[in-house]
Formats: C-alpha cells, structure tokens, sequence
C-alpha cells in the first residue's frame, strides 16, 4: 500500500481537503444515484430541473429560467428548444417583454414531471442516506442551498484603463539662416550687431 504524507490510508491530504475535489466526487456519487433511479430513458437532472422550475413558475421567461436553475442560457436554450420539439414544453412571447420568449408546460410535461418527481425524491433520499444524522442531513442541504446561491459569478469590476497620453511628435528644429553662415570679426562683430 502506498504511503501517504497525511498517514491516512490511502488518502490524499491535499484532495480529502479540498471543497471543489470533494464537491466534485459528491456530484459524481449524486449523478450515479440519480441515474439508477431514472434509467437510460428517463429524464436527466437538467431536464427534470427545467421541467420543475416551469411547473413552479408559469410563465417564465428563459431568462429567469438560467437564474432559478444555474443553467447556461445557450444550454437552456438549446434544451427548451429540444424539449418543445418533443411536446413537453411550449414556447410563446412573454406579456412582460415582448423581446422575450415565456415558457410553459404542455399536458405532456406535467405528466413525465409528475413521473419524475418520485424518481427524484428517491435519489435525493438516497443520497443523503450516506449521510448519518437528521441534523447533518440538514446542515447538508442548507449548506449546499448557500453554494447555489451564490455560485452566480460576480462580473468583475469595470476598470478604466490608465489614459495614457501619445507622446507629442517633436517638432523639428528648423536652423535659421543666420545661425547657419559663419560669423565673421568675433567679438567685434557682435557688438556692432548688437548696436
């Protein structure tokens, strides 16, 4: 058995401490479960997401769509538009924003929603099964609720650039006449000049 610098048996200190590792397996073991449940037929999690969140919001724009569920708006997109071509979703411009497309469920969606929802719950019961305690369980899925919400990104600040200024060409120096001709008579000259 390989050593570890932790000690841990066969554990990596720098991946059992790390959320994002740790968050990605969990979603790995989630995904797995939820697969079990719903087979190769079924709906899949963004599916099911989209389908609820529709249900739950009669109505709503696609774009409120991508901030209740965390799917990309051309993945969304994409999805409203495949599933409308299967009958579960209909598509009609929003009274709100007439730029904008208003989505609901057909008689078709609500069924395979309604088909989904039980599937679901026994995933998520599974899952949080490896989890020992109520309270746990609890602070789990809270805790969770808190990453979502705020797992929008934040634009990054808008920076000016420094305004640089262009340097200015220089003017070329233009040689009189006079400084051009010798000088004749030296001092003398210029004193008489000077007069």
């Amino acid at each position: 058995m390989a050593k570890s610098k932790s000690g841990a048996k066969g554990g990596i200190a720098a991946l059992d401490q790390s959320p994002s590792h740790l968050l990605h397996r969990a979603l790995q073991r989630a995904l797995d479960i939820y697969a079990e449940a719903f087979g190769e037929a079924g709906v899949t999690q963004r599916q099911f997401a989209l389908l609820a969140a529709a249900d739950e919001r009669e109505g709503a724009t696609q774009a409120d769509l991508v901030r209740i569920t965390g799917i990309d708006r051309s993945t969304l997109a994409d999805m409203a538009r495949r599933m409308i071509g299967k009958g579960l979703l209909e598509r009609e411009r929003s009274n709100v924003d007439a730029r904008a497309n208003a989505v609901r469920l057909t008689d078709a969606g609500r069924e395979i929603l309604a088909d989904a929802r039980p599937k679901m719950a026994g995933a998520d019961a599974r899952l949080l099964k490896l989890i020992s305690g109520h309270g746990r369980r609890t602070t789990f899925v809270s805790l969770l609720r808190d990453l979502a919400k705020s797992s929008a990104p934040e634009p990054p600040p808008k920076v000016k650039p420094p305004k640089t200024k262009a340097p200015k060409p220089k003017a070329a120096k233009v040689k009189s006449a006079k400084a051009e001709k010798p000088r004749k008579g030296g001092k003398k000259a210029k004193k008489k000049a000077a007069a």
